[in-house]
């Protein structure tokens, strides 16, 4: 399964090439969930306000989902970075 995560950050958060060192070593830590296969982070490449700046697409079994809901490098990456957030979507596939 694809775990996407699909953000917008506020217009008064870091910049993101600022910050996506920092993302990149928070989403290494998913890697440690039992069912985690791979990350990758995307950047979007058009600077419009009307899209998003990030999507993080994280490759797992479906049983690893409550797992990485619940695991350390989830939690840092939601208490450390919600505050920029203006907007995120979550989509899951096959």
């Amino acid at each position: 399964m694809k775990h996407h995560i699909i953000v917008k950050f506020k217009k008064e958060a870091p910049a993101l090439n600022e910050i996506l060192p920092d993302i990149e070593k928070i989403f290494e830590g998913v890697l440690e969930v039992p069912g985690v296969k791979s990350y990758n982070l995307i950047l979007n490449c058009i600077d419009r306000s009307n899209r998003y700046n990030l999507m993080i697409v994280i490759d797992m079994e479906k049983s690893a989902l409550e797992a990485y809901d619940n695991c350390k490098a989830h939690h840092i990456w939601k208490d450390n970075y919600s505050k920029y957030i203006e907007s995120k979507a979550i989509f899951d596939s096959e």
